[in-house]
């Protein structure tokens, strides 16, 4: 086992598939002579060269497109947006070719791509870099929404998703980058469709994925003091969602919270809710609650950014409502 940061078990699951399959390579703003915005490809120019970690110009909709093409011919394309805000721009490419290209062609062409970058807020980038676009993508059959909370779940997941045949939406954090984490040595995969209770508990279920989760286990945690036990259930993939681990959960705890950095309206968490009451109604104890991002776009105010997203104190009140409701 090995300490690593988030950036570093994305960059070790980029560089461990490359090894393995010739037909793997990257291509991004900033990704090879930068070394990535983020420092995530580090390195990687050096070892597979330009042919492999490409340098684009500031034009999604155009490197997103050559991306398709690339996969429906044999390869295996990992697609760097510097934010999913940017990729708005390539939202045709990736919605109207990539998601559709197999059901459209009758089977003819797979399109297995990984399209990957920052998702969500950041500090002072302001209201067009701050959205969270995870329920967006969700919405669309061909298409599977990944989305990461830790180093470990980042590179199973990565791994498994530049493996797979079907365009992959790979949401990461700009927040969790210098996250670490001790992850195995050995080789490892993390399938899709498969969540992890985060923190088990008896009381009330929470159902939060991505920076979120770490947000919800510090409220988990000062909960526990008064003996109010919470446990947190982070579904890792969005579609394919884990229902099971959800209900399985709610069936035990009796409540459910759902904590995402979305806006309110039409949100996975509103899905969520809705999977609880047509599989688990008689279970409940008490009615669903949402937190939310607040339904303004995201002021470049420190104060009001912090206010916006779902802090401790609004979470902690979802948790304490379900339980006294």
């Amino acid at each position: 086992m090995a300490e690593v940061t988030f950036r570093e078990a994305l960059n070790q699951a980029m560089s461990e598939e490359m090894r393995r399959d010739p037909n793997v390579f990257l291509m991004g703003e900033e990704v090879a002579e930068y070394n990535g915005a983020y420092k995530v490809s580090q390195g990687m120019l050096n070892e597979f060269g330009p042919d492999r970690v490409v340098d684009t110009p500031i034009t999604e909709l155009g490197f997103a497109g050559i991306g398709v093409g690339a996969a429906m011919t044999g390869t295996r394309p990992i697609i760097e947006f510097m934010t999913w805000n940017f990729a708005l721009l390539a939202s045709d490419q990736i919605i109207n070719h990539a998601a559709k290209m197999y059901y459209m062609s009758g089977g003819e062409f797979n399109v297995p791509m990984v399209f990957r970058g920052c998702n969500g807020y950041a500090t002072w980038v302001g209201s067009q870099h701050s959205q969270s676009f995870e329920g967006m993508y969700a919405k669309y059959p061909g298409l599977k929404v990944v989305i990461p909370s830790c180093p470990y779940d980042a590179k199973g997941l990565l791994k498994t998703a530049i493996r797979d045949n079907d365009p992959v939406i790979f949401l990461e954090s700009e927040m969790m980058y210098g996250n670490k984490q001790e992850i195995p040595d050995e080789e490892y995969l993390i399938p899709f469709g498969k969540g992890d209770i985060k923190r088990e508990g008896t009381d009330v279920t929470v159902v939060t994925w991505s920076k979120m989760t770490w947000k919800v286990m510090e409220v988990a945690e000062k909960l526990a003091k008064e003996g109010i036990s919470v446990e947190i259930v982070d579904p890792r993939t969005i579609r394919p969602l884990d229902e099971e681990i959800i209900i399985n959960s709610v069936k035990k705890t009796n409540r459910l919270v759902v904590v995402e950095e979305d806006y309110p309206f039409a949100s996975v968490g509103s899905e969520i809710s809705y999977l609880v009451q047509d599989r688990a109604f008689d279970y409940l104890d008490a009615p669903v609650m949402k937190v939310n991002t607040l339904d303004v776009p995201l002021a470049y105010s420190k104060p009001l950014e912090a206010e916006t997203m779902p802090t401790p104190e609004r979470i902690e009140a979802a948790i304490r409502k379900v339980l006294y409701k």
